[in-house]
């Protein structure tokens, strides 16, 4: 796949403002289900966004693993804040569509996705998100990959 052009392509590291570092942080707070589960939003720039989620009943399948669609919520969060980092200001951002891939199942530790803006256009914003597992040794295992489509919208709160 060819390299997108610097023009939209958002570098990550640029750094945010200090209005949009606290708007995107203040979204992610009013998030009821990251809240429930016990996500938090790690690391913020330009472009991208990293959001860790602690293993728990909350997050688990039958078998005690991650649940899928843990892990695609997670990716998803990751994949929107790294957007909303580069959509105009006084704006949020909604998920049209995903497409994720499943990797490896993994139980105990920590899930870590990191989202970044492939490409940030007028209307949409395509982002890809790859999720890690974290265990007590620190080791990560590649665990789900995923590419989103974003929108910006109005914010009404």
């Amino acid at each position: 796949m060819p390299t997108p052009s610097a023009n939209h392509h958002p570098k990550p590291g640029t750094g945010l403002s200090a209005a949009r570092d606290a708007a995107v942080r203040t979204s992610f707070a009013r998030q009821g289900l990251m809240h429930h589960w016990g996500a938090s939003l790690t690391a913020l720039e330009h472009g991208a966004a990293e959001v860790r989620l602690p293993h728990s009943e909350r997050v688990t399948q039958q078998q005690g693993s991650f649940h899928g669609g843990a892990m695609g919520a997670l990716a998803d969060i990751a994949g929107g804040y790294a957007a909303m980092t580069v959509a105009p200001e006084g704006v949020e951002v909604t998920t049209v569509e995903y497409k994720i891939n499943f990797l490896a199942a993994c139980a105990g530790g920590e899930l870590v996705a990191r989202g970044r803006v492939i490409r940030a256009g007028k209307r949409i914003i395509v982002t890809t998100a790859d999720v890690f597992h974290r265990d007590a040794d620190g080791h990560e295992t590649h665990c789900a990959t995923m590419q989103q489509t974003i929108v910006p919208v109005p914010k009404t709160y």
